[in-house]
């Protein structure tokens, strides 16, 4: 089983890699991916009314603080005169319309959006919109994974008076990469209680998916392991997510560039704690009881992140026992299978709203932790060779360097020996019994 492991291992890693760098494919959520939908409300000559809408239809990466930031790349040197439910970074050079009397929202090529903040006036908001660019996965907040905003388009004193739908579209998220627009059928919309369908003039759709690859040249988190039947823990293989040469804190240290202000529209680097590992994230796998008919895991997720609390955090497990799940203890659950074919080796964990939905930063409170109750498959189930132990885990999307399955914790030699001894006690007891039988039979006849 050792053998069989390793090159599970293997493969996985393999296919892994060469999917996520490719084309940012993930196997565990093969639709997953951000449409970019944008809907053409009204149109005149020079004017154009849409509405643009981003919707998350992954089932477990969600884009957190700062939030999105679309741009995209104008055909025809087209400006933005109004804008409702986001706005523009920089308006741009409008001096081509100073004799207008009113100036465009922005004038530039390449406009940056971003998301209003959450109480942003009534007369600025739309429908889904106004929450700082958060989209949440559809796994976890089902409610808010969907942004959107409307604006008034207008052409360029020179230019068309059609509208083009722009190009060379960016979320601004690392690791995402997005195709340009395709035309698709007309959104349609509900009015009057769904009485009424009214749709759009004409719509476009463009697709962005995730690479990990893309997001961060070193992986995000780890993985350490240990058992009831093992005197030692396995830790995350050194190294992980970088070195020691890179920048860290000591115990007790404090260094002046965490009493720094930081921009809040900007990502802020990891500042981990100092470690083997160097992840900011550790997720430990504890094999804690073993009952007759089911045994119990407890997982740890630790922040050696100095500079970020992880909010809406999740965890991606693989492990073939997932099937018979049980009770999962403070932490929300959901099976994730994919593929719809039977195979239900898959779940994903989030914390609870208001109680442990938020791993905070690196400190004694920086971690959060749950207990799972599995019924054990006769058939599967056993604690040698390291197969109670996950095969895959992600935290918040981004895959953890797994320690090699040669370093799993192993039952005690003498725990496989007795083992194996009652195993064949047995096979002796049964083939006696069958001769036994066997020689009265022959007596009979």
């Amino acid at each position: 089983m050792g053998a069989m492991l390793n090159l599970s291992f293997v493969v996985t890693v393999i296919l892994f890699t060469i999917s996520s760098h490719t084309h940012g494919y993930d196997p565990l959520d093969p639709f997953g991916k951000i449409i970019i939908k944008w809907d053409l409300l009204l149109s005149s000559p020079g004017q154009h009314h849409v509405l643009v809408t981003l919707e998350n239809m992954q089932e477990y990466r969600h884009v957190e603080k700062p939030g999105w930031k679309l741009s995209w790349h104008w055909l025809n040197n087209e400006v933005i005169w109004e804008m409702k439910g986001a706005e523009t970074t920089e308006q741009g050079n409008c001096s081509a319309f100073a004799s207008s009397g009113n100036l465009p929202h922005c004038c530039l090529q390449r406009p940056t959006i971003v998301d209003l903040l959450p109480g942003a006036s009534l007369n600025l908001q739309v429908a889904n919109c106004c929450r700082g660019g958060v989209l949440t996965s559809m796994s976890q907040d089902h409610a808010n994974h969907v942004s959107a905003f409307q604006m008034t388009v207008g052409s360029s004193p020179d230019g068309p008076e059609e509208f083009y739908i722009p190009y060379n579209f960016d979320i601004g998220v690392p690791g995402y990469s997005c195709d340009n627009a395709t035309s698709v059928a007309p959104t349609k919309f509900s009015t009057d209680k769904g009485r009424r369908k009214t749709q759009a003039l004409a719509t476009w759709e463009a697709v962005c998916v995730y690479s990990q690859f893309r997001s961060s040249q070193s992986p995000k988190c780890c993985v350490s392991l240990s058992a009831f039947y093992y005197q030692n823990i396995v830790p995350c293989p050194t190294c992980s997510c970088g070195c020691s040469s890179s920048p860290c804190v000591k115990d007790g240290e404090l260094p002046p560039y965490l009493e720094q202000k930081h921009d809040p529209e900007e990502e802020v680097s990891p500042v981990v704690k100092c470690s083997d590992h160097m992840c900011p994230i550790r997720i430990h796998w504890h094999v804690k009881v073993n009952y007759r008919e089911y045994w119990r895991v407890k997982i740890t997720a630790t922040n050696f992140n100095t500079m970020k609390n992880y909010t809406n955090w999740n965890l991606v497990v693989l492990h073939p026992n997932l099937k018979s799940v049980q009770q999962v203890f403070s932490f929300n659950y959901k099976s994730l299978t994919p593929y719809q074919n039977g195979i239900n080796d898959t779940g994903m964990f989030w914390g609870v709203q208001f109680y442990n939905d938020v791993l905070l930063q690196e400190g004694k409170i920086g971690n959060v932790q749950t207990e799972l109750l599995l019924k054990k498959d006769m058939g599967n189930f056993t604690f040698r060779e390291g197969w109670a132990f996950p095969r895959r885990i992600l935290f918040n999307g981004d895959e953890c360097v797994m320690p090699s399955p040669d370093d799993f914790p192993r039952l005690p030699k003498s725990a496989s020996a007795h083992s194996s001894s009652s195993s064949s006690a047995v096979i002796s007891s049964v083939t006696v019994v069958f001769c036994f039988l066997l020689h009265h039979l022959l007596l009979l006849v």
